[in-house]
């Protein structure tokens, strides 16, 4: 772990923990490691969809009615 890393306590199911353990012998990592890397790849999807709403912000958007409308329409359903 490097420097300037910060110690936290989390608290797992016992089964998660479980999973972590052997994950992380069966890896040769450590659950710390596991962990930060599922917390950056969950915050990276974070910043993926905020940017996808950002661009998407100006589109024009359907009420729940009409998209049944042009689903129908289309012979969707």
């Amino acid at each position: 772990m490097s420097e300037l890393s910060k110690r936290s306590t989390v608290y797992f199911a016992t089964e998660i923990h479980q999973a972590l353990r052997i994950k992380a012998a069966s890896t040769h990592q450590s659950v710390s490691e596991l962990v930060n890397e599922a917390v950056r790849v969950a915050l990276s999807e974070d910043q993926e969809d905020l940017k996808a709403f950002t661009q998407r912000a100006n589109e024009p958007t359907l009420s729940y009615e009409e998209l049944l409308e042009d689903l129908k329409s289309h012979g969707k359903i």
